[in-house]
């Protein structure tokens, strides 16, 4: 009889004061997976929430995306690790294939191309930045990619293998760029991306669109060096 592997998927919420949108986003995550809600120092409950909607709750007092996203990292367990805001922005369940393509070899990292499904999904200066920086990913790696956007599968022993330093607003372009220095297989999927709960802590204003751009820049700078 052929033995088949079950191939177990966790997702990673970094979480910064998402009290309004972490019920929308915990009840979409598939059945059979497990939700890690990163808190990363919120202030309205958000933990307290989470764990009672049974999200797994890690406790991430550095502040930073990077930071989150790389404690929730550490914490998982399964094969898969998928990555998703807590925003409401996007929906959790859109990462079924995505994880179903990472499990069958189709791709080594898959991510979700946003593509605005509402009005103000995505802010003018936001979609700026994510162009430039779109841009300079594209002539750094010559992948075809459109968007740096959160939602995302790989597996994790492969992700921990990447050596991830960024703890700030570089993390998810670290992510591409070392993934496709070794040679990863990267995919993009068109997602539908929807108006957020509450203020962006990263790219709600001009000025912090601009700031995760100067730490994305400074990413692409260290691009090749050691690890």
């Amino acid at each position: 009889m052929r033995t088949v592997k079950v191939v177990t998927t966790d997702v990673v919420l970094p979480c910064l004061n998402e009290a309004g949108a972490l019920p929308w986003v915990l009840e979409r995550v598939p059945a059979g997976w497990r939700a890690i809600v990163v808190d990363n120092g919120s202030t309205d409950g958000s933990a307290g929430i989470a764990r009672e909607l049974g999200a797994t709750v890690v406790r991430e007092e550095r502040r930073g995306f990077g930071a989150a996203c790389h404690a929730g990292l550490l914490a998982a367990e399964a094969d898969i690790v998928c990555f998703c805001d807590c925003d409401a922005s996007l929906d959790p369940g859109l990462l079924v294939p995505f994880a179903r393509a990472v499990a069958e070899g189709e791709a080594d990292l898959v991510l979700g191309r946003r593509r605005p499904a509402g009005r103000g999904a995505f802010p003018a200066h936001a979609r700026a930045g994510n162009l430039a920086l779109s841009w300079m990913l594209r002539r750094r790696t010559g992948l075809g990619l459109h968007d740096l956007g959160p939602l995302r599968a790989a597996r994790r022993e492969g992700l921990l293998g990447l050596g991830l330093t960024d703890r700030r607003s570089g993390y998810p372009l670290q992510m591409v760029v070392r993934a496709a220095d070794a040679g990863w297989r990267v995919r993009e999927e068109d997602v539908p991306y929807l108006p957020r709960t509450g203020k962006s802590k990263v790219t709600g204003t001009w000025r912090g669109t601009w700031q995760a751009v100067h730490d994305m820049r400074r990413v692409l700078g260290e691009a090749g060096g050691a690890r």
